[in-house]
């Protein structure tokens, strides 16, 4: 795994050298918590800075795994342009 992208509150944060289960695991751990419960995670291109997101039930949290070999598999591409209908 190169990294994996979280996105919260509209903003894209990244954790580094950890596997996706670990990540979802401390995702999941938090929201079980009693209380407030914090994950670290990276924020920033090039140098990372060190941020920390407040897990919290109701918030969402979107986790992407960036599988090694530099891009990102974004699937197919598709043009439906001319399927398309004028309203």
């Amino acid at each position: 795994m190169k990294r994996i992208d979280i996105y919260y509150g509209g903003e894209r944060y990244s954790v580094g050298q950890r596997e996706l289960a670990a990540v979802q695991a401390d995702i999941e751990a938090a929201l079980s918590s009693s209380g407030p419960a914090w994950i670290q995670v990276n924020d920033g291109d090039g140098a990372p800075r060190t941020a920390y997101l407040l897990i919290t039930p109701g918030v969402p949290v979107a986790v992407i795994p960036i599988p090694e070999g530099g891009g990102e598999d974004t699937g197919p591409i598709i043009d439906i342009s001319d399927s398309l209908v004028p309203s």
